[in-house]
């Protein structure tokens, strides 16, 4: 994001709202960054940010919960174009190629996963790649953002977290959109607007740019001396070590984390079945945990209900795998909260927002992906950014 964006953000959060310990400048502003493109529910709360919106390192905005991010949401206003993405043919990970069994699908990635063996190492990393849609100009094209983000976490408490995060710019998102963009002569800079008051009625405006920015890296001691993720509350790298690998237990243990409410925003009630959707989701996308307890959270998932296969869809990378999903009412319409798996080795692709049916005054077209992170690299390792 460019620095107008994360200077905006900052603007906007509220100082009451900032932890005690010191954050970095360059990690706050990359986790305000995450929250800006958040969709939210009725509430005004924030829900599903695009970018690892329920793990995330347990520094910034992580450790007050959603509290300091419900304030911030990208509003699709830009000048002379309304809001939201590319319609499902126009973009990366549109309609699926046909439908498909959710507990087929997790099943088979689970049993991929009881073959293999942990790594080892003293720090976990895990590199994501995030994208977000926008509609500008007039007439309005999509251009879609990247963003580039490795971390790295200690095993042992009193250790040190490092992250490395770098936006790579705007561009648009299809060829089609590419000849609007030259039509428009080819701008390098596209204005946005960000509401930075629950349920909007005061919006700032700010810059998305064509150019790749700086890439920083930071460094902090683990929150605490040994909390290292946000799993609905701060937990230490041992509460994620000692997760069952059997998927009953593992399910009772997360439940005994489960209070009524979503994962973040107290506020907003949540059923336990979207919890558990939210949660497990998390455990095979980031958390370090063994091939064992990440293939219980898949058996997990597909003993839910209201988890359903949706076919064969391509991530906003461009990698083809089986999808799994479930949908939400929001005042956008119908989100439908997305997890592409490789059930072929048993990974998770990407986690994904998309806009299945639009509300009345919601501009961008039903299967809109509004939102990707894909899934790079998680692994055990020695080594870390200097």
């Amino acid at each position: 994001m460019s620095d107008d964006v994360l200077r905006t953000l900052r603007e906007a959060r509220p100082g009451e709202l900032d932890p005690d310990v010191r954050v970095e400048e360059g990690v706050r502003a990359a986790e305000l960054a995450r929250a800006m493109a958040t969709p939210r529910n009725a509430a005004g709360a924030e829900r599903t940010a695009p970018r690892r919106r329920l793990v995330r390192p347990a520094w910034g905005i992580g450790l007050v919960g959603a509290a300091a991010a419900a304030a911030l949401v990208v509003a699709a206003l830009p000048s002379g174009g309304g809001g939201g993405a590319a319609g499902p043919r126009s973009q990366a990970g549109g309609e699926p190629e046909q439908p498909g069994d959710a507990r087929t699908v997790l099943l088979a990635a689970a049993e991929k996963l009881d073959g293999q063996t942990e790594g080892t190492g003293a720090y976990w990393h895990i590199a994501t790649r995030s994208y977000s849609f926008y509609r500008v100009g007039n007439p309005a094209y999509t251009v879609v953002t990247a963003d580039k983000d490795d971390g790295w976490t200690p095993g042992k408490p009193g250790g040190r977290s490092y992250g490395r995060q770098q936006s790579l710019g705007a561009k648009p998102a299809t060829p089609a959109d590419e000849k609007a963009w030259r039509r428009a002569g080819s701008p390098s800079e596209f204005e946005v607007k960000v509401s930075v008051t629950p349920g909007g009625g005061r919006y700032k405006s700010m810059k998305l740019r064509t150019a790749p920015g700086r890439q920083t890296v930071s460094s902090m001691p683990l929150v605490d001396g040994d909390k290292v993720f946000w799993l609905g509350r701060n937990v230490t790298m041992k509460d994620l070590r000692d997760l069952p690998a059997d998927p009953k237990r593992l399910k009772a243990t997360l439940m005994r984390w489960y209070g009524g409410h979503d994962t973040e925003a107290e506020s907003v009630p949540m059923s336990a079945d979207a919890w558990l959707y939210r949660v497990g989701g998390n455990v095979v996308t980031s958390l370090p945990v063994s091939p064992k307890v990440r293939a219980a959270a898949f058996r997990m998932l597909a003993g839910l209900k209201s988890v359903e296969g949706i076919g064969k869809v391509r991530d906003a990378a461009g990698r083809t795998g089986d999808a799994i999903a479930m949908d939400e009412k929001t005042p956008r319409g119908v989100l439908r909260h997305r997890l592409v798996i490789d059930r072929a080795n048993g990974n998770a692709l990407a986690d994904e927002n998309v806009l299945l049916k639009p509300s009345g005054g919601e501009s961008a077209p039903a299967g809109s992906l509004l939102n990707s992170t894909t899934v790079i690299t998680m692994e055990w390792t020695n080594t870390v950014p200097r």
